[in-house]
C-alpha cells in the first residue's frame, strides 16, 4: 500500500503541475482567477502537492541503495544555502521567460537581476536541492523522488523555453537578445536595496529551514 501511495503521489504531482498550465485549462483558470489569482492558486497546489509526494516517500517501505555516511551533510548545508538565494532573488522578480516570476510586463532588459545568470533560476535551485538530497537518501523511494526532480531540472529547461517561445513569438528572442547584451555584472551590482532585502530573506529561510527541518520532515541537517 505504501508503494502505491506513493505512485499515486507521483502520478498527482506531474498531472497537477502540466494539466493547469496547458490549453484548455490555462486560459480558462487565467480567466476565471485572473493571472495574479492564477498564479497563487498554482503556487498554493504545486507546494500542496509536492507535500504530499514529500510524506508519500517517507512512508513508502525503506530499501537501502547506498549508506549514509556524516560528510552528506555538509554537502546538503553547503549547497542548501546559494538554493535559497537563488529562490529569494526569483520569486516575484520580473521573468517572462520562465515560472516564478510577477509582474513581468515590467521586466527590464537592462536590468534583469538574475535571469541574466540563469534564464530559469528556480529550475537551478530545484537541481541543486534534488542533487544534494539524492546523495544523502540513498533509500530507493527517495532515489525515485530526488532523482525524478534532478533530470526534470536538467532537462525542464527545453521544455519551458519551448512553450515560452510559442507564447511570445519573436519577441522571446529580441528581448532575450537585449538581456544578453548586457554584462553578467551588470545584473545584480552595484547593489540595489531590492537585492539586499532578499539576499537577507534567503539568508533567513536558510536558517529557519535547519530549526525546522526536524520538526517538520523528521530528520536533524546538522551532522
Amino acid at each position: 500500500m505504501e508503494w502505491s501511495g506513493f505512485a499515486l503521489a507521483f502520478v498527482a504531482f506531474f498531472l497537477g503541475h502540466s494539466a493547469p498550465v496547458r490549453p484548455p485549462f490555462r486560459p480558462i483558470l487565467v480567466r476565471v482567477l485572473g493571472a495574479a489569482g492564477f498564479g497563487l492558486a498554482y503556487s498554493a497546489l504545486s507546494v500542496a502537492i509536492l507535500t504530499w509526494l514529500i510524506v508519500a516517500a517517507e512512508r513508502a517501505p525503506f530499501v537501502p541503495v547506498w549508506n549514509w555516511m556524516p560528510w552528506q551533510n555538509y554537502l546538503v548545508l553547503a549547497i542548501m544555502l546559494p538554493v535559497c538565494l537563488i529562490v529569494a532573488l526569483s520569486i516575484g522578480w520580473p521573468n517572462p521567460f520562465s515560472f516564478g516570476g510577477a509582474r513581468n510586463a515590467a521586466f527590464d532588459p537592462a536590468r534583469p537581476g538574475i535571469v541574466r545568470l540563469a534564464r530559469h533560476p528556480l529550475l537551478v535551485a530545484l537541481a541543486l536541492w534534488s542533487g544534494a538530497h539524492l546523495v544523502a537518501n540513498g533509500d530507493l523511494a527517495h532515489i525515485l523522488l530526488f532523482g525524478t526532480f534532478f533530470v526534470y531540472a536538467l532537462f525542464g529547461r527545453r521544455l519551458v523555453d519551448r512553450r515560452k517561445r510559442r507564447e511570445m513569438g519573436q519577441n522571446w528572442d529580441l528581448l532575450w537578445e537585449r538581456v544578453l547584451a548586457h554584462p553578467p555584472g551588470e545584473t545584480l551590482f552595484p547593489l540595489s536595496s531590492e537585492i539586499v532585502l532578499r539576499a537577507t530573506l534567503g539568508v533567513a529561510i536558510y536558517a529557519i529551514l535547519i530549526v525546522l527541518h526536524p520538526i517538520v520532515i523528521g530528520v536533524d541537517p546538522m551532522p
